[in-house]
């Protein structure tokens, strides 16, 4: 069933903008992330999320070699520590980011309203570039599966954002999994990362949306190791379905791979612990490489609230830039 955006609109209140049912009954990735800013915003209230100024926007430690025209001597004089002023075209970041089309992420455990991780990542990115470019800062999407499909050019006006919400829009076009399983294509991270890297001319932040199914932890950590040695940074938006975090069937049930691995029949009781322990040691794994170098890691249950996520993104940006990364 389709659901009316208007009507949609009109009904929801302060407290439910980033519910998943509420967003998933939604037709429209515009309107669900113009929704989803909406209320990031309402819920931020007076914090204190920091937006670029016209000029002068920010302090950064002294380090060797900086020029020392731009030391603030009022910081000196106040904490007897070395500050370099920095200014809008040195804050404003490039960001890239990457979206998983494989075809494990057109899954979802529960019909609509609720949605699937491809529905979440796709508001996400949306919302993320949207807020990006009302910071000025220059955006690219990269849908990727097996290989990058797409990606987008650079920019921070306006009409980029249209262009990014059809990319997202069109992302079925390249996304197997959610045709047909059969036709489905695993995820290459170390092709995938190489490709990207390699349009990286200049330090950039890369924010990743990825159930990483496909990704064992060591190919994981090499093109993370990458990254990290060409001083880039890295945001992983772990995008999981609440059953594959939670594993709550009992009774006999027909479980379909959405990579290739057709179907099986089985009684999931004798299986929910091994799965748990196998599950939580590579979510562990992941968090860990990931924390390794430094990088930032969220966890993303399709079935919560996307605010936890977003507060968390902001928060997590906010602690990088105040450490100069």
């Amino acid at each position: 069933m389709t659901v009316d955006n208007g009507q949609v609109a009109d009904q929801v209140s302060e407290g439910n903008y980033l519910e998943p049912q509420m967003l998933a009954a939604i037709d429209s990735l515009e309107l669900r992330a113009r929704m989803t800013v909406q209320g990031l915003m309402s819920g931020l209230h007076g914090s204190s999320h920091q937006g670029v100024s016209v000029d002068f926007s920010q302090h950064r430690p002294y380090t060797n070699g900086d020029d020392i025209r731009h030391i603030d001597w009022k910081v000196f004089g106040r904490t007897d520590k070395l500050y370099l002023k920095q200014y809008q075209n040195e804050t404003n970041l490039r960001i890239f980011i990457l979206v998983d089309i494989s075809g494990s992420m057109g899954f979802s455990s529960f019909p609509r309203p609720y949605w699937r991780k491809f529905d979440v990542a796709a508001t996400l990115a949306a919302t993320l570039s949207y807020l990006a470019i009302q910071q000025q800062d220059r955006v690219a999407l990269v849908l990727f599966s097996d290989e990058v499909k797409l990606i987008t050019r650079l920019s921070n006006s306006k009409d980029h954002w249209r262009a990014v919400l059809a990319a997202l829009n069109d992302a079925s076009c390249f996304m197997p999994g959610l045709r047909a399983a059969k036709d489905a294509k695993s995820t290459d991270f170390s092709r995938v990362f190489d490709q990207v890297t390699a349009k990286l001319n200049h330090r950039s932040l890369i924010v990743l949306i990825s159930d990483l199914f496909d990704s064992a932890p060591a190919v994981l950590e090499h093109s993370l190791a990458q990254l990290r040695y060409h001083h880039h940074d890295l945001v992983l938006l772990h995008t999981l379905d609440h059953a594959e975090l939670t594993f709550p069937f009992r009774s006999p049930v027909e479980f379909e791979g959405l990579e290739s691995e057709g179907r099986i029949k089985m009684n999931p009781a004798g299986l929910r612990r091994s799965y748990l322990e196998r599950f939580n040691y590579f979510l562990q794994e992941v968090e860990r490489v990931t924390r390794r170098f430094q990088f930032d890691y969220i966890r993303v249950d399709t079935s919560k609230s996307l605010a936890a996520t977003l507060r968390q993104f902001i928060a997590l940006r906010t602690a990088s830039i105040s450490k100069g990364r």
